[in-house]
């Protein structure tokens, strides 16, 4: 991915959520075109001369200071992953660059913690969202991973391109709007990843919604929050997910989902977890040493 070209229409992107009257600014004369800040205001608002941020906005920038960057942060309002993702833009040489492209896999630990987790589903997301791990209770909730062939194992693409995975949240769209801005964060660290820019070109060809939601360049981490689900088993669910980082795992989260106890999903979740003891296909997982 161009990363000139990445950090252009981000910078456009975060200008155009915000009005002088959001930044306290006096508005520039004349007649707005565009929605949001003009780059006169930003840049009066960051402390910085008009050409220095035109060049920057351009991808013309070259050894772009903390300082400044975290100026141009400030008078954007960025969130934390925001910040993160404009100085992987522009400072890529300060980023370690390691070899493209190399897959991911799960250390044997890591696998065995999982299975350890009886009544609780959870997987583990790779960097670019690949699905590298799953327990017996992620196959019972989310569908059996085993059995989908490995260049659709991400979850980004099941969530987009795979109907049975759609139909399974409620509230899809704030699912998938989640999942596109984790991947631009992804790629923001890894501009040099053939598979990451692979799944991006499949899901922009094959996906009206992906690319709507990629072109607005939002960026987030994985957390945790509530999901409704629906599934074709045992029904409604609420369930809460939590994203935990695998600190000697570069890339990866430990994604876990759980119910309230005594609730009727803790129920549900218990008559899935007793329905799917005995079945084979999805234990069968491609353990590999880690990288």
């Amino acid at each position: 991915m161009d990363q000139r070209t990445e950090l252009s229409e981000f910078l456009r992107s975060r200008r155009a959520r915000l009005t002088p009257e959001d930044v306290g600014v006096l508005p520039h004369g004349g007649r707005r075109r565009v929605p949001g800040l003009r780059r006169e205001e930003l840049a009066q608002l960051a402390g910085v001369s008009v050409a220095y941020y035109t060049r920057l906005e351009q991808g013309r920038g070259q050894n772009v200071s903390a300082s400044v960057l975290g100026a141009i942060a400030d008078a954007l309002r960025l969130t934390v992953p925001e910040r993160a993702h404009l100085t992987d833009l522009a400072q890529p040489a300060g980023r370690a660059r390691k070899a493209p492209g190399r897959p991911q896999h799960l250390r044997p630990a890591v696998q065995q913690l999982i299975d350890t987790m009886d009544n609780v589903p959870a997987y583990v997301l790779g960097q670019r969202m690949d699905i590298i791990g799953w327990n017996r209770m992620a196959c019972a909730l989310l569908g059996d991973f085993a059995a989908v062939p490995e260049a659709q194992r991400n979850m980004v693409w099941q969530i987009f391109l795979a109907p049975a995975t759609r139909e399974l949240y409620v509230e899809w769209e704030r699912k998938a709007a989640d999942l596109v801005a984790c991947l631009r964060l992804a790629a923001g660290r890894h501009p040099d990843d053939p598979r990451l820019t692979a799944l991006v070109g499949e899901l922009s060809v094959k996906s009206e919604e992906f690319r709507t939601l990629w072109a607005a360049h939002d960026v987030r981490d994985k957390c945790f929050g509530i999901k409704e689900l629906r599934h074709p088993l045992v029904g409604s669910l609420t369930l809460a997910c939590e994203s935990l980082v695998l600190p000697a795992d570069a890339g990866q989260q430990l994604i876990t989902y759980h119910a309230e106890p005594g609730s009727p999903s803790a129920e549900s979740l218990r008559l899935l977890a007793s329905w799917t003891l005995d079945t084979p296909a999805q234990t069968e997982r491609p353990v590999r040493p880690g990288p």
